[in-house]
């Protein structure tokens, strides 16, 4: 029987996920446990004087007013990774740099490429880790961020859960951030959903992810290799058949 995998990530990824596990062989069922949302904001200073852009969510960009994209599209961007960088190009961005996949390794490819006393606008959420920015700000690049979305926990009913894990076993839940992870843990689930998620394993995006997982047994989590969701469904391996 093909394994059930519990996807969390926030939609429109959802969406794109299930539809991967689909071509797999995988079922997937999706429960997202976090949304993006908008944020108003706008650029402070004349474009003339960004030196570049960096981006380490594509959410930041699918957020951000139509507007500042048209103000910074002539500046190098620099994306976290290829799905980012894709998205920076298809809003017109025509100098796009890439990125290994996590924010570590960007800061590593903007300190390379960008020199010292820069001024660089970072396109980003509201919840996130300031390692980036820290970096950056020690190499001399002035980073000024711009926050274009939040991430907001969903919240569900209790009647909710069952119907939505349905009424066989989960076998896998994927994790893609610590914030989807504590609302795993914090959400009200009943017995008959308690019972289809006994057995899961789960799969998580990072380190600091599966560091939210306090109450599951550590024999129950794998972390991808990187952090990318091509390295995380790695770990599901060939479906049953």
């Amino acid at each position: 029987m093909a394994a059930r995998v519990l996807v969390t990530r926030p939609e429109p990824g959802a969406t794109r996920t299930a539809a991967r596990l689909a071509e797999r062989g995988f079922v997937p069922v999706r429960l997202p446990l976090t949304e993006t949302v908008a944020l108003p904001v706008e650029l402070q200073s004349p474009p003339g004087d960004i030196d570049a852009v960096a981006v380490t969510s594509a959410n930041a960009l699918r957020h951000a007013p139509a507007g500042l994209i048209e103000a910074l599209k002539e500046k190098k961007c620099f994306a976290v990774g290829e799905r980012t960088a894709e998205q920076a190009r298809a809003l017109g961005f025509a100098a796009v740099e890439t990125g290994d996949g996590d924010a570590d390794a960007l800061a590593g490819l903007v300190t390379r490429r960008v020199r010292h006393g820069a001024r660089l606008v970072y396109l980003c959420g509201r919840v996130r880790m300031r390692g980036f920015e820290a970096r950056l700000a020690e190499a001399g690049i002035a980073v000024h961020p711009l926050e274009t979305y939040d991430t907001r926990t969903i919240g569900y009913e209790r009647d909710q859960l069952a119907p939505a894990v349905g009424a066989e076993p989960i076998d896998v839940v994927l994790l893609y951030s610590a914030k989807a992870a504590g609302r795993f843990l914090e959400l009200s689930w009943p017995p008959e959903a308690v019972r289809m998620l006994a057995a899961a394993e789960f799969l998580c995006l990072s380190q600091r992810v599966a560091e939210r997982l306090a109450d599951v047994s550590a024999i129950r989590i794998r972390i991808a290799a990187e952090p990318s969701e091509a390295a995380l469904l790695r770990l599901l391996g060939p479906p049953a058949v």
